[in-house]
């Protein structure tokens, strides 16, 4: 069976020290030669009810770390230990490894996790109409059968939006965010406990994006679900998170309640991406702070602090040693040698 740790709080997901490395390899023989770290080193805990939004720039492992964790990658080490009461003989919930879970296991644990692709148009197959789509999940699970399962679909599409009579169209005869809605629906029709958002709204327009929003927060009140929630645009992350993990080349360097990050940030890369975000008075003159440098390469990453390079604080300790992810302040996590001395600004 797999390893258990106590149940703590209301922690619903807890993931520590996850590792995702793609090979490298070369030569007609393909031998490896290096490993690409998508991830490296991750930790964090998503609580029962609440948004973690993951955020950093295109190609930093947020979405890597999400698909990992739900084992559509295998990882190459750390845990996640899911709250779950399925493996227990008196009902009572434990903290399941999910890496440790066998492939029935892993099937059964599914019907409790979901996830929403970024792209409404290719994460919905278009030979199926939007019937099979959202129904499909359960007929795999074999949990509803016949009129049981149409009555089922119908609900859940009323549900977030769309009528009784899209249910024999196909995903082609709908708008972008139509398509979302259906996405959605059936990451909704197993009834699950926590759903992974990637990207939900980077593909639509802007008054699209806020009534997806909206109807994301309504859902997780009336379903009681949690959202790890994976974005780029700090704006639409502050707006539907109650904490947020910023990533950095695989490793995450700040975790925090969505307040404290915005107003109180102690990343210097935390307070660049937050100088990046669009303020409402057109009189405000934002001070931008412009990074040098790109992004590090995560097949070969820089010694010690993988953000020295771009970094205007960094000191000698910051080019040697890899700073240790703390918390500093009550549930305010940071990976920086200077976190403590350094005045940094918010939105």
């Amino acid at each position: 069976m797999a390893e258990k740790i106590p149940v703590t709080d209301n922690v619903l997901l807890d993931v520590r020290g996850l590792k995702k490395y793609f090979p490298i390899t070369s030569g007609l023989l393909r031998r490896v030669t290096g490993y690409v770290k998508a991830v490296d080193d991750v930790t964090f805990f998503v609580r029962e009810g609440e948004t973690l939004g993951l955020v950093g720039e295109s190609g930093c492992g947020k979405t890597t770390a999400s698909r990992t964790v739900i084992r559509l990658y295998e990882a190459t080490a750390g845990e996640a230990f899911f709250r779950t009461d399925l493996f227990s003989t008196d009902g009572k919930v434990e903290m399941v490894n999910l890496f440790d879970l066998d492939k029935e296991q892993i099937k059964k644990v599914r019907r409790q996790i979901s996830m929403i692709f970024q792209d409404p148009i290719n994460s919905l197959n278009p030979r199926m109409s939007v019937f099979d789509i959202v129904s499909e999940p359960m007929v795999i699970h074999g949990l509803r059968k016949g009129p049981e399962m149409e009555e089922t679909v119908v609900s859940l599409l009323e549900r977030v939006g769309l009528r009784k009579e899209h249910i024999r169209r196909y995903p082609h005869e709908f708008s972008g965010g139509q398509r979302q809605r259906i996405g959605i629906a059936r990451a909704l029709s197993l009834n699950p406990r926590i759903i992974f958002c990637d990207e939900p709204v980077s593909a639509l327009d802007v008054s699209i994006q806020a009534q997806t929003l909206n109807l994301l927060q309504d859902l997780q009140s009336d379903f009681n679900l949690s959202y790890i929630f994976v974005a780029h645009d700090l704006s639409v992350v502050q707006h539907i998170s109650d904490r947020v993990a910023v990533m950095y080349v695989g490793k995450i360097a700040e975790m925090a309640g969505s307040d404290a990050l915005y107003n109180n940030p102690l990343h210097p890369y935390t307070e660049a991406l937050m100088s990046a975000v669009p303020k409402p008075d057109p009189k405000y003159e934002s001070e931008r702070i412009i990074m040098q440098g790109d992004v590090a390469d995560p097949s070969n990453p820089p010694s010690g602090c993988y953000f020295h390079p771009r970094c205007r604080y960094a000191t000698d300790i910051c080019r040697t040693a890899t700073p240790e992810f703390r918390e500093l302040k009550p549930d305010h996590f940071v990976a920086c040698h200077r976190a403590e001395e350094l005045q940094l600004k918010g939105v």
